[in-house]
């Protein structure tokens, strides 16, 4: 879950949700960046699916104790955290190995080997292991440069999503996402230093430079639990009797 705090209440958005607006991003890259095949549709079926490990966890939210808010993905308990990343893995490589491989590098850069968690190395390790048996299984070899340029635009179509669902114009810089305070590091032929984006407007981000075939807009779902509602009928009670709110944000490209 996405959990971002105002003053009497929760803005949440599931994680999934979040993915889906990173599927409607990548639709729009532009198609001499990265020639259309086969191979880039499944990619672009990953980026759609990479955080449906979340889907039941976001469907029961938890609520922190210590925090006195919303579990979100960012502070979620690592075990059972780590339990639905292999769960969600899984699920991707039954419907595409290839997919399974980019949603497992994915995941598994999220932790460093040389982390002192155990669970951490552990996970590190055996995605390293999926992966073999993956591209083992795959009836075609592809090239490391691709199967890279794959994975970082998995990772820019997240970091830009959580971008947009995260941030906002108004937020003051002591309270803004530091990830992208100085743009997004995956690199591409378009963008050899990286990409930035800005808020223009409450429901414009301009982003530069500009990797997409044209401005286009995304759907962002969410929910406005209040702070009452959660003391008085628990977390549950008060994010299901929310209805689904929408925000539409255009992303344009940055003018000179």
């Amino acid at each position: 879950m996405i959990v971002i705090e105002k003053q009497d209440h929760f803005i949440m958005i599931q994680q999934h949700d979040h993915a889906y607006i990173s599927g409607q991003i990548v639709a729009f890259w532009k198609k001499n960046f990265l020639l259309r095949s086969k191979l880039r549709e499944v990619a672009d079926w990953a980026i759609q699916q990479h955080d449906r490990a979340w889907i039941p966890l976001d469907q029961n939210p938890a609520w922190n104790e210590e925090k006195q808010r919303p579990y979100s993905f960012i502070d979620y308990p690592l075990a059972e955290k780590i339990e639905a990343y292999r769960r969600g893995i899984e699920e991707v490589e039954e419907q595409s190995l290839y997919a399974g491989i980019l949603c497992s590098m994915h995941y598994a850069s999220f932790f460093k080997e040389d982390s002192g968690v155990q669970e951490e190395r552990n996970f590190i390790e055996e995605e390293k292991n999926r992966r073999s048996r993956l591209f083992e299984q795959m009836d075609m070899d592809i090239p490391e440069d691709i199967y890279q340029l794959h994975f970082r635009r998995l990772q820019f179509c997240d970091d830009l999503s959580l971008f947009l669902c995260m941030t906002g114009p108004d937020v003051p810089e002591e309270e803004e996402v530091p990830w992208f305070r100085n743009g997004f590091p995956q690199t591409f032929d378009v963008a050899p230093e990286g990409i930035r984006a800005d808020w223009e407007a409450e429901d414009r981000v301009s982003v530069h430079p500009f990797p997409f075939a044209q401005p286009f807009e995304v759907d962002i779902p969410y929910r406005r639990v209040g702070k009452q509602d959660i003391s008085d009928k628990g977390l549950l009670a008060a994010y299901q009797k929310e209805e689904v709110r929408h925000k539409t944000v255009g992303v344009v490209r940055k003018q000179d």
